[in-house]
C-alpha cells in the first residue's frame, strides 16, 4: 500500500545486504499486505498495543512458530541512530535469546497472546445517554481554532463527522453543528486538500490541516465526500456540495479501473521525496500563469518566495480570506503542468469494502445533486464488484488484474451491504435490497456470534489465528461490527420484517455494552 515509511523501511532496511543476511539467517520472514489481510493485521495490532501502549505502521512483529508475538514496533531503521533502536540491534538481541533463554520469549509470547484474547461483552441498552456521553467526549478533545479532535497529527475521521451532524439534525444542537462546521471548512481550506486536482491526503502533520501527508487513499476520499454531503444536506452551504463533487472528479479522474472499480490510492512520494509531486515554487506559478495572474493566484492560495513547505508552497486558504472559486482556469493550467512532473505510483488493487464506501457517497451525491453521472458511476463500480469480487455470497477482498483470491472478512460484507442499500435508497430498484439481504445473511452465517452477539472478524472460510476478535471500536473505517448496525436497522426499516428487526435490536444491544466505556470510539454505531 502506499505508506511512505512502509516505502522507507522497505528501501533503508528490507534492501540493506546485511540486514537481509541475518534476517535470512536466524528468522522466517513474511511481509503481509494489511489491506488483504485486515485479521492478521488486527490480531497483531492489538499485540503491538499490548506491548507498547500505542500502534503504527510499518507494523513490524517478532514472534514464535505458534504465532504468539514477544515483539511489536513500528518503523524501524537498519541500524540505531539518536537513541532509536535499529533493526539489526534488535535481532542480534532476539537471536541470543532464542537460543540462551528460550523459554522467556515463549513465556513472553503467551502471556502477549492471553491479553488480546477477546472477552465477552455484556449487552447494553441503546439509549440517548450514549448518545450524549459520546458528544461530551469529543467535545473535550474539539480543536475549537482549527477543527478537528486532538493535537498533530490529526486526521478527518470522517464518520466522526457524520455522527455530529445526523445528532446535530435530530437533537437540533449547535454545539455539534459547531463541530462538524468548523472542521468541514478548515479541512476544505487547507492543504491536506489538494485546491488544483481535488480530493484530500491521508491526515494533516500539523494542527492546522495546512502539512499533509500526502498519500491520497479510497477510502478516506469515499468516507469524507460523505460527511461533506451530510453537511450540505444540513446546512445547504454550497462549499460542501463542492468539495464533495471535488473528491469524485479527482476519483474519476485518478483512480477509476477501465471496467468501473476505483483502485486503493496514491504514493505520497515521488523521484524519492515526499510531496515532491504537489508542492510549488512562486517562480513556477508566476512561470505557468503570467505575472499579473499568478501574483493574483499566489495572493490568494498563500504561496511566497520564502514557500510554507522546505522551501516550497502547499496551496491553502488558511489565511481567512473568502472562499470562492474563481480559479478554475488557472487550477487547470496548474494541474496539466502537474501532470508533466514524475508519476505517482498507483496501488492498483481493487477492495470490496472500500469502492462499497464509495458507492454510498456516489449514491447519495447523485441524490444531493441530481446528475445521473454520479449514480451511473455507482452502478458501475457494483456490476465491478459482482464480477469480480463476489461467487454467488461469497465476497472477496480484493483483486488485481483478475478475479479476487483472498476470501472476505466481516468489513467487505457489511460495507457491500451498506453499498446495496444506498443504491436502492437513490434508484429503488428491488434487486439491490434483495441483494443485500444476502449478502447480510452470508455475513450472519460466516461471522454471528449466536451465543454472545455482535460479529467476529473473520469466519470458517478464512483461516485461523491466535485470536478471534470482535472489532467494535471505528479506526480509520467504521468497525464491521458498526456498520453492520446500520445495515440492519436500515433493513428493518425498509422491509418491516421481523428478522431484521430482530437482528437490528440485538446488535444495537451488543454495541451498546460495547460502547459503553467510550462511545466516541463508536460514532458510526451511533449514527445507527
Amino acid at each position: 500500500p502506499p505508506c511512505h515509511w512502509c516505502h522507507v523501511m522497505g528501501r533503508e532496511t528490507f534492501q540493506d545486504e546485511e540486514v537481509a543476511s541475518a534476517l535470512n539467517r536466524d528468522f522466517v520472514c513474511i511481509k503481509v499486505d494489511r489491506e488483504e489481510r485486515p485479521d492478521i493485521d488486527g490480531v497483531y495490532m492489538a499485540a503491538c498495543q499490548a506491548l507498547t501502549g500505542s500502534g503504527g505502521w510499518p507494523l513490524t512483529i517478532l514472534m514464535t512458530p505458534e504465532q504468539e508475538p514477544f515483539w511489536a514496533g513500528a518503523y524501524l531503521p537498519p541500524r540505531g541512530q539518536g537513541g532509536r533502536l535499529g533493526l539489526l540491534e534488535l535481532l542480534d538481541e532476539v537471536s541470543r535469546l532464542w537460543h540462551g533463554d528460550r523459554k522467556r520469549l515463549l513465556e513472553l509470547g503467551q502471556e502477549v497472546s492471553r491479553h488480546i484474547a477477546p472477552s465477552r461483552t455484556a449487552s447494553g441498552e441503546p439509549d440517548g445517554a450514549l448518545l450524549r456521553k459520546a458528544l461530551w467526549e469529543l467535545s473535550r478533545r474539539f480543536d475549537r481554532e482549527y477543527g478537528g479532535f486532538g493535537t498533530a497529527p490529526k486526521f478527518p475521521a470522517p464518520h466522526i463527522l457524520v455522527f455530529l451532524l445526523e445528532y446535530a439534525r435530530r437533537a437540533e444542537d449547535s454545539a455539534a453543528l459547531e463541530m462538524a462546521e468548523i472542521t468541514l471548512t478548515q479541512m476544505a481550506r487547507g492543504g491536506i486538500f489538494d485546491q488544483i486536482g481535488g480530493g484530500f491526503c491521508r491526515y494533516s502533520t500539523d494542527e492546522a490541516w495546512r502539512t499533509p501527508h500526502f498519500e491520497k487513499m479510497l477510502y478516506d476520499n469515499a468516507l469524507l465526500a460523505l460527511a461533506y454531503l451530510e453537511g450540505w444536506r444540513l446546512t445547504k452551504r454550497p462549499l460542501y456540495r463542492e468539495v464533495a463533487e471535488r473528491i469524485f472528479e479527482y476519483l474519476e479522474r485518478e483512480l477509476r479501473h477501465e471496467k468501473g472499480g476505483f483502485f486503493c490510492g496514491q504514493d505520497a512520494d515521488s523521484e524519492g521525496e515526499e510531496g515532491r509531486f504537489y508542492v510549488w515554487s512562486h517562480d513556477e506559478i508566476i512561470k505557468v500563469l503570467g505575472k499579473e495572474r499568478g501574483e493574483r493566484f499566489s495572493t490568494y492560495f498563500g504561496v511566497t518566495k520564502k514557500g510554507n513547505f522546505e522551501g516550497e508552497n502547499i496551496l491553502n486558504l488558511l489565511g481567512g480570506q473568502d472562499i470562492r472559486d474563481e480559479f478554475g482556469e488557472e487550477k487547470k493550467l496548474l494541474y496539466d503542468c502537474r501532470k508533466s512532473r514524475a508519476k505517482l505510483h498507483l496501488d492498483d488493487k481493487v477492495l470490496t469494502s472500500w469502492n462499497s464506501l464509495a458507492i454510498c457517497g456516489l449514491c447519495i451525491l447523485y441524490q444531493a445533486s441530481g446528475k445521473k453521472e454520479y449514480l451511473q458511476a455507482a452502478k458501475r463500480a457494483q456490476e465491478f464488484i459482482e464480477g469480480n469480487l463476489a461467487d454467488g455470497n461469497i465476497l472477496y477482498v480484493s483483486c488485481r488484474g483478475g478475479r479476487g483470491q483472498v476470501k472476505g472478512f466481516l468489513d467487505e460484507y457489511a460495507c457491500y451491504g451498506a453499498a446495496l442499500i444506498s443504491l436502492y435508497d437513490a434508484d429503488f430498484q428491488e434487486m439491490y435490497i434483495e441483494r443485500a439481504k444476502e449478502i447480510c445473511k452470508e455475513a450472519a452465517r460466516q461471522f454471528a456470534d449466536e451465543k454472545n452477539g455482535g460479529y467476529f472478524l473473520y469466519g470458517p472460510e478464512n483461516g485461523r489465528l491466535i485470536t478471534r476478535p470482535k472489532e467494535v471500536y471505528d479506526n480509520a473505517l467504521p468497525s464491521g461490527n458498526s456498520v453492520m448496525a446500520y445495515c440492519l436497522v436500515r433493513l428493518a426499516e425498509i422491509t418491516g420484517e421481523e428478522e431484521y428487526e430482530e437482528a437490528a435490536r440485538r446488535q444495537l444491544a451488543f454495541m451498546s455494552g460495547a460502547a459503553e466505556h467510550y462511545p466516541a470510539g463508536c460514532c458510526m454505531f451511533l449514527t445507527a
